[in-house]
């Protein structure tokens, strides 16, 4: 039985959440200075408060990842009228949060979630493409075990393809699901990046920094699927070029500059956002204040 408190960890969830839109400029994403025309910074407040009795169940559960998972975006539809807010992160966050339930300290949590992930089911598989649908997410298209084919319910049940399975075959174009794959390298990294930055930069601007290490880094999936693998690497290869130029006091504009330049061209890289969200309840669980 975990001697950490439930409430904490879910409260470590919430607050990544809230954190991660707060912070400013991230470019091309809603922050507290920027809205969509449907989406609004107030949608994701409403998402990141309204699931929080979802992120606590999750503390308790031995298993239901996928359950859980669509339960977290149903939820958070109920409290906001701005679509998708979420789904990405609750992909992470729920295994995460899960695993978190599982620790007794606060040292175990990347050994935990790898268990988590692997011990999925069938019916994990299946409920996680009933989120899609509930969630409405774009997504890239497939030949095979296509989201929006309701004969890939009878498809993974027939080939025995648990939710981590369906991660495997995903993970090669899809950063969020590559997570699950490789042990959450880019959660646990991002987690440390922030750490390493916030005693000089403070929590928004460790958060801005490290949105940008992501970005420059690798291919947004959210931004190749809207648009193209061009598209993702030409804004990949931006945000190193910003990062080259400086400290965060002297490249600051050059940053606000490109967040317009995205937000105009409507790029939004929702996938490293997500990673944010993370790698923040990685921090937070791991005791990090501010």
């Amino acid at each position: 039985m975990t001697s950490i408190d439930p409430s904490h960890i879910a409260s470590c969830a919430q607050l990544a959440m809230l954190l991660e839109v707060s912070a400013t400029p991230k470019p091309g994403n809603i922050d507290r200075d920027h809205n969509y025309t449907d989406t609004r910074f107030e949608h994701f407040l409403a998402s990141a408060v309204g699931v929080y009795p979802v992120l606590e169940k999750a503390t308790h559960s031995k298993s239901g990842v996928g359950a859980l998972i669509r339960e977290a975006v149903i939820e958070s539809g109920r409290w906001q009228k701005g679509g998708n807010t979420h789904f990405g992160a609750f992909i992470l966050l729920i295994p995460l949060v899960m695993a978190a339930g599982r620790c007794e300290d606060r040292t175990c949590l990347k050994t935990q979630v790898q268990k988590v992930a692997r011990e999925t089911t069938v019916e994990d598989a299946v409920e996680f493409y009933r989120a899609f649908s509930a969630a409405k997410v774009n997504v890239k298209p497939v030949d095979d075990l296509s989201l929006g084919d309701i004969a890939s319910f009878d498809k993974i049940k027939e080939q025995g393809l648990t939710l981590f399975n369906l991660m495997e075959i995903s993970g090669s174009y899809d950063m969020i699901a590559e997570e699950w794959t490789n042990g959450f390298q880019k959660t646990f990294g991002c987690a440390a990046s922030i750490q390493n930055k916030i005693k000089e930069h403070g929590i928004n601007d460790a958060v801005v920094l490290t949105f940008m290490e992501l970005l420059s880094n690798y291919k947004d999936t959210f931004i190749q699927t809207k648009f193209d693998d061009k598209k993702a690497e030409e804004v990949s290869m931006r945000s190193k070029s910003i990062l080259q130029k400086g400290h965060i006091d002297e490249i600051k504009g050059e940053i606000h500059a490109f967040d317009e330049q995205l937000l105009k061209e409507g790029i939004n890289p929702g996938s490293t956002a997500d990673i944010i969200i993370a790698g923040l309840f990685v921090s937070f669980f791991e005791g990090m204040r501010f």
